[in-house]
């Protein structure tokens, strides 16, 4: 059973992204504060939902959370900045959209930068969680929004650019989608700097 919350008595966000491991389409992220007495026996690591599943609790969470927001990195971002980064820093944009402010953050991984309000004179604490969307509520409900909204967005740019199945594949590299890669060619979702096929040279910086 997922725990509803690090420390007590404190108002916690929980954050997740989803699609970090994409080759196309951006990456995004949510933080989602839950009332400390929420319960949901199905909620879970979105992964381990059905799509269904997911899209029902996206609406529970929505309805019963205190605050919840979700937002994005580019493609171009993610070009210009790295995966890592912009993954954190769409995790800091949906921080910057809560209507109300934690005093403490929980992040799923094991990668943070410190989010640090303008009004603030310190960052918010923040706690690193591995396999935290398994273990507490909060960050499971970032990530089934971080992980619904992107599918919304993949989904409508699949309307697009029907070719690569991306209302399929979500962007992620599967065989279909590396094989439109190499039939028609990146678009400009396409993460430029990550191996789009396998057969590409790498390049690496010294």
């Amino acid at each position: 059973m997922l725990k509803n919350y690090h420390t007590p008595n404190v108002i916690e966000a929980g954050c997740d992204e989803a699609g970090r491991g994409c080759l196309a389409g951006p990456v995004f992220a949510a933080a989602v504060i839950l009332p400390p007495d929420f319960h949901n026996d199905v909620l879970n690591d979105s992964k381990q939902l059905t799509e269904h599943q997911r899209y029902a609790l996206r609406e529970i969470i929505e309805r019963e959370a205190v605050a919840w927001a979700v937002a994005e990195c580019s493609p171009a971002e993610i070009d210009k900045m790295n995966i890592l980064r912009c993954s954190i820093l769409a995790m800091h944009r949906a921080l910057d959209r809560l209507v109300v402010r934690p005093a403490h953050i929980l992040v799923d991984g094991n990668r943070w930068y410190p989010y640090h309000p303008s009004s603030l004179s310190a960052p918010i604490p923040a706690d690193t969680i591995v396999k935290g969307d398994a273990t507490y509520m909060s960050i499971a409900a970032a990530s089934i929004l971080a992980k619904t909204y992107r599918d919304d967005r993949m989904k409508a740019l699949a309307k697009e650019y029907p070719q690569y199945g991306w209302d399929k594949n979500m962007g992620y590299p599967a065989k279909a989608h590396r094989d439109a890669i190499r039939q028609y060619g990146p678009t400009p979702h396409h993460r430029m700097t990550f191996r789009l096929l396998p057969e590409e040279q790498l390049t690496l910086d010294f």
